[in-house]
């Protein structure tokens, strides 16, 4: 062995192994790199089984471990990992891969399937097999694709030779929307002309049919025979059962529209067709127009296994969820799901709606953890500081908004274009919370100097002016200082020419619109001066100096952050395309 022998394998082996640990750690949401790792455990040692070392068998583990931690959707791999299990060690460590892949993903019908199938082969106590099985039936039971579990459920209870239990099964399944409903009501039909009436129906319904069947032979002034009253009795239940399959099948020609436009009902990394969701957003539509609670919370959870990486299903869910009565942990349960294990932190407009779901349920120290975490990702999220400000400011006040401003700008590890950004949300907190112009104003001028290259900057210190109280006898004056601001964009700043030009626009906008006797004769200038300012004139005037000092060009990289626009998540994400085509973006 060489330096490697804790994975288990040759020397190559291992190295091999290391490799493709490396490349899984460097970018952890690569699949392709996962499914190599995971193939090149599998094949340790020429294969593993119960007679391969501890280093490799452990190796194995970690890395499913590992993988279907990251990926916990995917039943495949949990099927893989139970039959590993299964040759290495028997059939206990093979159902305790089952149960955590059940629980991971609990809507999944073909692992269910798996799994109780498993446990028919494996367990010879028909209590604990059913229990397995009912356990099975209220997660993936009203699916519907569910036949191949449902035709287990009844394969099993024909070993047991269970005529009474087939039968109750069949009376639950024709009552449920599926591809394969009407195969389960011919075989009950079958079944309900020899079966003994109480495996049909309920000892009150059974008297119900038969106080019917003789009061319908008193009318006629008929004695009917016992085996003619029972005869009577099945004629009403096999109509009862008719009327069940119409309104089953009526149910199911329903869904079948959304069902059949499903092309992937699965997980994958791969992004979906616009489509497809298009098609989900509508058989939720539908299913919240049923009303019915149990199909509903069903459709989403099958709808957050195809969808999962798309956080608009998890913000829909939440929503829905929340507006019904008493269901607050199910809503915290929806987010930390979403939150924890699908949603990516570069994408944070979850967390905050957590953030602020927490706060609303009084837990504001987890809504402050919540914001924290993101931003030990992402420091420089200027939706996340500012929402926690926010939070201090409800919570704590104004000051204790102002300090979370303070911290951020004067953390060594946050961008200089998000402290500008900062800076002016503080100005902001100032005037609209304060009611304070004069400090407001104080905010941005004492820091031009510091963040004159920020667009956003700019933008929202105009926005300010331009917002300002104002009459006859303080126009003139308010207009010196929107003049003063354009005056040091020009002289003062890098952005582009573009941004420049756009920033005057608005000073030439206030000129036409709010101006006095002279304002034309300062637009024209500054309209004719504006598409050779940047290179000429002002050049020319300030021979490329600031201060004195020669003001270099920004890079691309740096010009791009400068000129960078924020915005909140509800600002990026409104109302889907309806005509999108292709595939559908996770951001």
């Amino acid at each position: 062995m060489g330096d490697f022998s804790n994975y288990g394998g040759s020397d190559e082996e291992n190295a091999e192994i290391k490799r493709l640990n490396a490349e899984v750690d460097a970018d952890t949401d690569n699949f392709e790199n996962w499914e190599k790792l995971v193939r090149a455990c599998e094949g340790l040692e020429g294969g593993l089984n119960r007679n391969s070392s501890p280093q490799a068998l452990a190796t194995l583990r970690a890395t499913y471990d590992r993988f279907l931690l990251k990926f916990p959707l995917l039943f495949g791999y949990w099927k893989k990992y139970a039959d590993l299990e299964f040759n290495i060690s028997g059939p206990e460590s093979a159902e305790m891969v089952y149960e955590r892949g059940c629980a991971s993903i609990t809507n999944s019908v073909d692992l269910w399937t798996e799994y109780c199938s498993f446990k028919m082969e494996t367990t010879h106590t028909p209590h604990l097999v059913r229990e397995l099985f009912e356990r099975g039936a209220t997660h993936v039971g009203l699916d519907f694709l569910a036949h191949p579990f449902w035709d287990k459920y009844l394969e099993y209870e024909e070993r047991q030779e269970a005529q009474d239990k087939i039968v109750s099964i069949l009376n639950r399944v024709i009552r449920i929307p599926m591809h394969q409903y009407a195969r389960y009501f011919e075989r009950l039909r079958t079944l309900a002309q020899t079966r003994p009436l109480l495996e049909l129906v309920s000892a009150d319904a059974l008297a119900r049919y038969r106080a019917e069947v003789e009061a319908e032979s008193a009318t006629y002034g008929i004695q009917k025979s016992e085996p003619e009253i029972e005869r009577d009795i099945r004629a009403k239940i096999d109509a009862q059962l008719y009327t069940v399959f119409q309104q089953t099948q009526a149910e199911t020609t329903k869904r079948w529209t959304f069902e059949s436009e499903i092309k992937r009902p699965y997980f994958h990394v791969t992004e979906l067709e616009h489509a497809q969701l298009a098609n989900w957003r509508k058989y939720l539509d539908f299913e919240e127009s049923e009303g019915n609670f149990s199909r509903i919370v069903f459709l989403y959870e099958r709808c957050l296994v195809t969808c999962a990486l798309y956080d608009e299903f998890w913000f829909r869910y939440a929503r829905w969820m929340s507006a019904q009565e008493g269901k607050e942990e199910e809503v915290r349960n929806i987010y930390l799901r979403a939150t924890s294990l699908y949603v990516p932190v570069s994408r944070p407009g979850i967390r905050l709606q957590y953030a602020y779901f927490e706060e609303m349920s009084e837990r504001v120290d987890v809504a402050r953890d919540i914001h924290a975490a993101i931003l030990n990702k992402l420091p420089d999220c200027v939706e996340a500081i500012v929402s926690w400000a926010n939070l201090q400011r409800r919570q704590s006040g104004l000051d204790a908004a102002i300090e979370v401003y303070k911290a951020q700008i004067d953390s060594p590890t946050v961008d200089i274009f998000t402290k500008a950004a900062l800076v002016t949300e503080w100005a902001y907190l100032l005037w609209k919370v304060k009611g304070s112009s004069e400090e407001a104003r104080n905010c941005f001028s004492k820091n031009v100097q510091w963040y004159s290259d920020s667009r956003h900057f700019w933008q929202k210190w105009l926005e300010f002016e331009l917002g300002q109280p104002t009459n006859a006898e303080l126009e003139e004056q308010h207009g010196e200082r929107i003049k003063d601001i354009i005056q040091t964009i020009r002289s003062k700043s890098r952005p582009s020419p573009a941004v420049k030009q756009e920033l005057c626009q608005v000073y030439l906008n206030y000129l036409q619109d709010r101006g006095g006797k002279k304002a034309m004769k300062e637009f024209l200038v500054l309209d004719r001066e504006l598409p050779q300012s940047i290179s000429v004139i002002t050049k020319a005037k300030l021979g490329g100096k600031e201060n004195g000092v020669a003001m270099g060009e920004l890079d691309e990289t740096t010009r791009q952050k400068a000129e960078s626009r924020f915005y909140s998540f509800y600002q990026l994400h409104m109302d889907p395309d309806p005509n999108a085509q292709g595939p559908a973006s996770f951001n």
